[in-house]
């Protein structure tokens, strides 16, 4: 599982697959061991944490439509 070290400092943007009303806001950021995703109204819940393969299968599962 992927983890922030203290001298990482994720740098997070916005999907852009999250709409423009307040209830929609999904942030990512890319870390050196994986992926990070963190509702941006609840930041201090903390980030779900993907590792790079298992990030990439499921950004390629969405783009070939096998998840909706």
């Amino acid at each position: 599982m992927p983890s922030t070290s203290p001298s990482e400092s994720p740098s997070w943007f916005k999907s852009s697959h999250s709409g423009g009303n307040a209830t929609e806001c999904v942030e990512a950021a890319h870390l050196s061991e994986g992926t990070a995703i963190r509702d941006s109204k609840a930041t201090e819940e903390g980030p779900l944490l993907f590792q790079t393969g298992s990030w990439t299968s499921f950004v390629s599962a969405l783009q070939d439509g096998h998840l909706r």
